[in-house]
């Protein structure tokens, strides 16, 4: 497999200092090359993508990491947004949550979910799961380019 030219924007979306400061881990354990933004809830992650407020530069992600479980909007809500936009709608997002609820994985793939990953409470176990996201978003399928 090859190695993209250039990084990719991944936007985090996550409340959760400890799963914030994890998930840097991984992309730094794994030598991850892409550029990640975080965010803190929902709200500001629409602001993010529309780039609004104290996100006017922002960049387009290539690919959102979202959690479920956030203040202000959550994660449904933001998801929802995200692939009803015809501007947003191509961006790829992986639900990154703790939860394993049937209920949670079906609602996800019906609002158009790329993937959901349930997150593994073992450090060494998030690492790896981070590292396949990449590896799998980035090494193998082909992203559009952003604007």
């Amino acid at each position: 497999m090859s190695t993209p030219v250039e990084p990719i924007q991944v936007l985090l979306v996550e409340d959760d200092p400890g799963d914030e400061l994890m998930t840097r881990e991984a992309f730094e354990d794994n030598k991850i090359r892409n550029t990640l933004h975080v965010v803190r809830d929902g709200e500001e992650a629409l602001d993010f993508l529309y780039r609004t407020n104290q996100h006017t530069g922002a960049p387009r992600p290539d690919l959102i990491l979202l959690d479920l479980n956030l203040p202000k909007y959550d994660g449904r809500q933001v998801l929802e947004r995200i692939k009803s936009d015809e501007e947003l709608a191509h961006i790829p997002v992986v639900v990154l949550t703790t939860s394993s609820a049937e209920e949670d994985i079906l609602r996800s793939y019906k609002l158009h979910a790329n993937a959901y990953v349930t997150k593994p409470v073992d450090l060494d176990q998030f690492i790896a799961a981070v590292r396949q996201i990449d590896d799998f978003f980035v090494t193998v399928v082909k992203l559009p380019k952003t604007t």
